[in-house]
Parts: structure tokens; sequence; C-alpha cells
């Protein structure tokens, strides 16, 4: 049994927070540049303004987004690692404070906006971005691989769910996902990746549509039925001449992710994650 001291998680957590938040993605880069045609366009202008402000994010360390965004962790742990006090190695330690210890010293040593209330209602300030949304698996393994996104509220406010029938079948879901970027795609500060649950139930397939957006640009889904409706879907969303940052042009998605479920025969709900041309995500291994 391997055993990883909690103050390990806590420290590299803590840079995690700083790291997504400086440092565009490659792949999220690469894929904005594809897109640049020179033509002297409203969007191609944008375009060169994301990757601008990318390096200089990255060059002075200062937030890619003033919105920092929700913490979100997908944790898998291996059946023979545990978290250890720091103290005595003989007495368990738990994880989500790890976690959280982390963000809370990560959003305040890199200066990062703290946006958590501790009640939705009564609206105060955590002043430290914690709680985080953690979501742990157990898988075989003597390691720890932790996934960080920071998820800025602009463009999880643009987050739908429907509970289709499985008589609205592929048409149905397309429609639906559709109309959802009709609605909130300007406001997610296009180019935008879109994650799209389908299956599980209510409460599932919100979570698959989150998870969707840890692919990497130009993955391909590992069903290859899937992977041909996301071409299908990406080729509509752009169709629809949102474009970058609502302004019209192209591009209005970068990808479009499609992660599914099991679901009961009288079921078919549909979920819509977006996540803005920021999309702040990364994945470290502690062993």
């Amino acid at each position: 049994m391997r055993k990883i001291k909690s103050s390990i998680i806590t420290d590299k957590i803590c840079e995690l927070c700083g790291e997504i938040n400086f440092n565009l993605p490659q792949d999220i880069y690469d894929a904005v540049a594809s897109y640049i045609k020179n033509d002297n366009s409203v969007g191609d202008d944008i375009l060169k303004q994301i990757l601008e402000n990318a390096k200089i994010a990255k060059e002075k360390k200062i937030a890619l987004c003033q919105d920092t965004g929700t913490a979100n962790f997908f944790i898998k742990i291996g059946r023979d690692v545990e978290v250890v006090d720091d103290n005595d190695e003989n007495k368990k330690a738990d994880l989500v404070s790890a976690v959280n210890n982390g963000v809370s010293q990560g959003y305040q040593k890199y200066y990062l906006r703290k946006s958590i209330v501790a009640d939705p209602l009564e609206r105060i300030n955590t002043k430290d971005n914690t709680p985080a949304n953690i979501y742990c698996e157990i898988v075989d393994g003597d390691k720890i691989e932790i996934t960080m996104l920071a998820k800025g509220g602009g463009s999880e406010n643009a987050s739908f769910l429907k509970m289709l029938t499985p008589l609205d079948g592929w048409n149905g879901v397309k429609n639906f996902v559709i109309e959802c970027v009709k609605l909130k795609g300007a406001n997610s500060c296009p180019p935008i990746i879109a994650g799209v649950g389908i299956g599980g139930d209510f409460a599932s397939v919100g979570l698959s549509a989150k998870k969707a957006l840890l692919r990497e640009i130009g993955s391909k889904n590992k069903k290859e039925f899937y992977d041909k409706k996301e071409q299908e879907l990406l080729k509509e969303i752009n169709e629809l001449n949102i474009g970058p940052m609502g302004l019209g042009g192209m591009p209005t998605a970068l990808a479009v992710f499609i992660e599914t479920k099991p679901c009961h025969i009288a079921s078919m709900p549909v979920a819509v994650n977006m996540m803005c041309h920021s999309c702040r995500r990364k994945t470290i291994v502690v062993s």
C-alpha cells in the first residue's frame, strides 16, 4: 500500500490553481490559431486578441480571465494508495480536506478571484474559493490522478438539461443542443466547447456533460457512432454564425464532445454544459 501525505496533495493543488489560470492549454491555443485567416474580419481580430491575452497571462502570471471560476476536481484514486496524516503515517487523512486546503492556499497565493458563496440565497463569500466540487472514482493502481477544471460563471450559466423520450432519438438530441447554443452560446465567450451528456439519469447526466469538457481538442470519441455525431453537431453549431465573442463569423465552437451512460428504457436525459474559449484544465498524477 502506497502512502501519500495529505500535505503533498495540498501543495500540488495549490500550484495547480495558479498553473491552469495562467496557462491556456496548448490544444485550445492551437485550435483557436487554426481559425485565423488574416482577412481583417472582426472575428479574426478577436481570435488574435485571445491568443495575445494567453501570451500575456503566461508571461506575467496573471489570470487568463478575471472570473477564475469554480474549482472542479475529477479524481481517480488507486485501490492501493491511501492519504495519510503528515505527522502519523498510520493515521488516515481526509482527501477532500487536502484538496480544499490546496484551493484555499492557491487562490489566495496567486491573487485569484474568490467566487464562491457559502449559501445560494444569503450570498456570503467564503473568501478562499472553497468548497471545490470534488468527484472521486476508485480505480486500480497505487497513484492518484487529479484533473482540475476551473469553470467560469458565464459559461456555467449556459447549462441545460432536458428529459427526452427514446422516441425523440438523435434528432431530438441534436435539436436540443442546437437550441441551447442559440440561446446562450453568445453568453459563453465563444468560441466554446460544448459538452453533451446523454443517458444516465437526472442526477448524473449533467456530470457527464461536464466531464466531456475534459477531452482534448482533436481527440476522437471512443465510439465511432458518437464521433460522427460530434462532427455533425460541430458543423451545424458553426453554421449558426454566432462567432467569436458572439460577433459573427467563425468559429462559434472549437469542439463538441459527447459522454454517454446507460439509462432506463423509458428515459433519455440530455444535458449541455458549455465552456468558454478559456478552457482551464490540467491533469496531474500524485504517486
